[in-house]
């Protein structure tokens, strides 16, 4: 039997979670907001009031928070509290340069650390059908894989500690493109007096095909901005690739552009809704 740590019980991080119970292992999760944790106690889930608390003799911890800084501020109180031979595993995008100092952070203090961002959704969260991209020692990999497994259909080992966060930010300059792309498409049927639902009945199975079309493309034609995945933390991917791009000397007009049109709508207040939001820069 192995002891589970769960930090962050977000959108993403609630649903991912209840794939991993079962009648091997004792699961503890802690959330910033206790409340949003509260309900998995119900799930045969212990209920930590700190970080400290959740990962005491933890075999395995997993993190999936906000932003970098969380990511941070997480891992210095888990390199003090968590015992030596435990893997942690940050499943929160974030840098693959945050990534590569906490695995050789985690080394110091006996703790082996992988990245392994997700993508998904919290639809593919809920389904457990995320695509998981892992960075850092593949021993530890393989000893996180059954687990891995529990949540994604997609599990790839991408190479050392950052690689997995490299993976995720071209994960998500692909889906930058592809938003704003089904967002035109939908504006440009709607001036032209076409029935956008069938639009997409017409086009989502051919070349022009894509996840974000069949899921996100129904949504901006409701007027559905509840939140799947939240435009500031869309914000903070596309930032974080941007970034990293510059450092290299790659320029990336298409981010570029998607990254400042979601900027201009999180100024106007609407960060907390989806990303399939983007539609209403088109219908001003």
């Amino acid at each position: 039997m192995s002891k589970l740590a769960w930090i962050g019980t977000g959108v993403m991080g609630k649903n991912m979670v209840l794939h991993l119970f079962c009648d091997e292992d004792q699961i503890t999760v802690y959330n910033r907001t206790l409340a949003k944790a509260m309900p998995l106690a119900q799930q045969g889930a212990t209920v930590a009031s700190s970080v400290e608390e959740a990962v005491r003799d933890a075999d395995f911890i997993f993190t999936i928070v906000g932003f970098p800084q969380d990511v941070e501020e997480v891992y210095r109180t888990i390199f003090m509290a968590a015992k030596p031979g435990a893997i942690a595993i940050d499943m929160t995008t974030s840098s693959a340069e945050l990534a590569q100092r906490l695995h050789e952070e985690g080394r110091q203090h006996g703790i082996r650390v992988l990245d392994a961002p997700v993508s998904g959704g919290d639809s593919g969260a809920a389904a457990g059908t995320l695509s998981i991209m892992v960075g850092g020692d593949e021993e530890d990999y393989q000893a996180c894989l059954p687990y891995f497994r529990k949540m994604g259909t997609h599990v790839q080992y991408m190479g050392k500690a950052g690689c997995g966060q490299h993976t995720k930010m071209a994960n998500q300059i692909a889906i930058a493109g592809t938003v704003a792309a089904v967002a035109e498409a939908i504006a440009y049927a709607q001036v032209n007096g076409l029935d956008p639902k069938a639009l997409l009945g017409a086009i989502s199975q051919g070349a022009a095909g894509s996840w974000q079309m069949s899921n996100n493309g129904p949504k901006m034609i409701d007027g559905d901005d509840a939140p799947g995945f939240f435009i500031k933390h869309f914000i903070k991917d596309m930032r974080l690739a941007w970034q990293s791009a510059q450092n290299q000397g790659l320029q990336l007009p298409v981010l570029d552009t998607v990254l400042t049109l979601y900027e201009t709508m999180q100024d106007q207040g609407m960060g907390d809704l989806g990303t399939q939001a983007i539609i209403r820069s088109y219908q001003k």
